[in-house]
């Protein structure tokens, strides 16, 4: 028996479930197939915390990251439910580190959005957390904070489904065929049929890719977050201490104190490459050293026991930009790659896959994020994770 619906949407993480979400919100009959149970850990979406933040090195991610605060606000008016905590956000790093503060400050002015530039001493003033040489300045930008990551994915799923879009977990994908903007799909014993395609598959991108002969130059990295408990806690509650990103080589970030009684800390693009499908969950040694090392080094009060340990995959692509594109030879394909710092923009991800597949155009600027730019079709592209 063939089941009829006018999109489906493969992968129910973060993206997926938020195309889902769009799709079935646009008035479309939606099928969501995951491959794992909803919410699982095997990929990029679980956790409690993402962070959000209108800081970005370009005006176009600036510009979409304020598109991402009105989208994540519609779903908290469809879901009943807060999914956004600002706690405001500092990208703090040395004056001669790796990631230049200027790019972000001119994206910002670029479009309107108000910062401060602080220096080491007001750092320590406002936040004496850190333990901070002078040759060290920040930006504070008072919208950064966190998304609720797993009550977000799962509100995304819960309001997909009350706009009446279909969810099936544990449904692998098995074939994929398209006769001429007709899509057939086999999955876990069930054959469905749709004129649009959503892949936000993740980690497992290329698998759905080579369905249609085509390869995105990916690597999938196991990476890892560690929770610290602090000797004091108070300091490091929600609204006295911000999410903040280490501007430099290597690069870390963390979190106040939220959804566990313990300070969230751990480098970006730190892990090694890996097969998702045999990944383990064990933590790296080497990530944990190095985490161990920054937080003692410049957050001495937020050191302490480990907590917790918890396991994700990255989905890089070469330049670490997105894709979001339609498929050149497949235009009733929309596809969706968020490059290990897409969460934020989960969201309105959805949206702009909801758009592609069901109008075909969509007002946000992707422009940047095409699946054929040059640098995705070299055999052995350059890597530059460092964002």
């Amino acid at each position: 028996m063939t089941e009829d619906f006018d999109v489906v949407v493969l992968g129910l993480g973060g993206i997926g479930s938020g195309a889902a979400y769009w799709a079935a919100r646009k008035g479309a009959r939606v099928l969501g197939l995951e491959r794992f149970e909803l919410g699982h850990a095997n990929g990029e979406s679980h956790d409690h915390s993402r962070i959000i933040r209108r800081s970005y090195h370009a005006p176009n991610y600036v510009r979409l990251a304020n598109e991402a605060y009105a989208a994540w606000a519609q779903l908290e008016s469809d879901a009943a439910e807060q999914l956004v905590f600002k706690t405001g956000g500092l990208d703090i790093g040395p004056k001669d580190g790796a990631i230049a503060l200027q790019g972000y400050a001119d994206a910002m002015r670029d479009c309107d959005v108000p910062f401060e530039m602080l220096d080491a001493a007001e750092i320590r003033r406002r936040f004496p957390m850190f333990e901070i040489h002078d040759t060290v300045h920040a930006i504070f930008q008072e919208d950064g904070g966190i998304v609720a990551a797993q009550r977000a994915t799962a509100a995304h799923q819960r309001a997909a489904r009350q706009w009446g879009a279909t969810l099936h977990d544990r449904t692998p994908v098995t074939a994929i065929h398209d006769a001429g903007g007709e899509i057939t799909v086999e999955a876990a014993g069930r054959r469905c049929r749709t004129g649009k395609l959503v892949v936000a598959a993740g980690p497992w991108s290329d698998r759905a890719l080579a369905h249609f002969g085509m390869h995105v130059p990916l690597e999938v990295t196991k990476e890892q977050v560690m929770y610290f408990t602090p000797r004091d806690p108070a300091p490091f509650e929600l609204g006295r201490f911000p999410i903040w990103i280490w501007m430099d080589d290597p690069s870390f970030y963390g979190f106040p104190l939220f959804g566990e009684p313990a300070v969230k800390v751990t480098q970006d693009a730190g892990g090694k490459a890996i097969d998702p499908d045999t990944r383990g969950f064990e933590p790296d040694p080497d990530i944990s050293a190095r985490v161990s090392a920054f937080v003692q080094q410049h957050l001495p009060t937020a050191f302490g026991p480990e907590h917790l340990v918890k396991t994700c995959l990255y989905t890089l692509t070469p330049d670490r930009d997105f894709v979001i594109d339609r498929l050149p030879e497949h235009p009733n394909v929309a596809l969706a790659i968020g490059a290990g710092h897409a969460f934020k923009f989960a969201s309105l991800i959805g949206r702009i896959l909801a758009e592609l597949a069901i109008d075909g155009i969509t007002p946000s600027d992707i422009s940047a994020f095409s699946i054929d730019r040059p640098i995705l079709k070299m055999e052995a592209p350059p890597k530059t994770y460092m964002v």
